[in-house]
């Protein structure tokens, strides 16, 4: 039987303890994030607070050293996410010791994470699978003048009234019904919807994140439509930094993204455990799909 990880760690002369996360000032959160050159704002880690719960790993005077967070979606499914550790402590076991204390709090869950090309051997060694390449698309956007092929439709900025569509749709395009977390985003968001007749058949949210606004979560049907619900969003931030993280490498919407002044900047793998990326999906000509994630950390 496997025992339970220990509240502390003592390795290379670093002796550390491990607190919760939400116990812990934003400034040191912060500068974890910085030493690793991750873009989360002070604002960033307080929105991953208020929907996930996490472990902070601390040394003897209280500098966060280490953070790991997991966001649980029904009773069945989590995301596993801000697994950061400084870079002195990097190649001595701390974060395998957090992931380690994740696996308490999850157990019986399918998990997904996005893994650095750091990270990846790590959790390759607990078990996770590889997926599929996230894209990391970002720059300084440029209004679009490639306009979605085929798309039918009306498009129009969503409001309160639309929320249980949004969080419908979502959990069509993402598998896993995810209502907490996106109330959360749509209050935090600028919505456009795509609605043919009554119905919402595309949505994309926009928030600010780190060096200026993330666009996502976007659910679709085609290419067509999902370039057509985030042009909106990119006509309004041109000239200032965005972000779009995508599993689509190739085809309109990738296009569309490099067109638009962001081209891929980095990758990261998905990886699972348990049920597989192809498990959540039901199939079929007009299934939504997710075309962009509400983030790495959330997927």
């Amino acid at each position: 039987m496997e025992l339970k990880p220990s509240e502390s760690l003592k390795i290379d002369a670093f002796s550390m303890r491990v607190s919760g996360i939400e116990d812990v000032d934003l400034d040191r959160l912060h500068a974890l994030s910085l030493s690793v050159n991750w873009p989360h704002r002070a604002e960033d880690w307080q929105f991953l607070r208020d929907v996930g719960e996490g472990f902070v790993v601390l040394d003897e005077i209280g500098r966060v050293l280490g953070s790991a967070m997991w966001f649980r979606h029904g009773a069945d499914f989590a995301t596993v996410g801000m697994v950061i550790t400084s870079p002195r402590l990097q190649t001595l076991g701390a974060a395998q010791w957090l992931m380690k204390r994740i696996f308490d709090e999850v157990t019986g869950r399918d998990l997904r994470l996005n893994a650095t090309r750091a990270a990846k051997r790590l959790y390759l060694s607990l078990d996770f699978q590889p997926e599929k390449t996230v894209y990391q698309c970002q720059g300084i956007a440029r209004a679009p003048t490639m306009a979605g092929s085929g798309t039918r439709g009306d498009i129009r900025t969503l409001d309160a009234k639309d929320i249980h569509a949004v969080i419908a749709l979502d959990a069509a395009g993402f598998g896993v019904r995810r209502e907490a977390l996106i109330e959360k985003l749509f209050a935090h968001s600028v919505g456009y919807g795509l609605f043919k007749g009554d119905t919402l058949s595309a949505f994309a949210l926009c928030r600010p994140f780190g060096r200026g606004h993330v666009v996502g979560p976007v659910v679709a049907e085609s290419d067509a439509d999902a370039v057509a619900i985030v042009q909106p969003h990119v006509a309004g931030h041109s000239g200032s930094f965005l972000r779009v993280d995508t599993h689509m490498k190739d085809g309109e919407f990738a296009a569309f993204l490099a067109h638009s002044g962001m081209p891929v900047y980095d990758t990261v793998l998905t990886m699972s455990i348990g049920k597989r990326l192809a498990d959540f999906s039901v199939g079929g000509a007009a299934t939504p799909m997710t075309f962009a994630l509400a983030s790495q950390t959330l997927g």
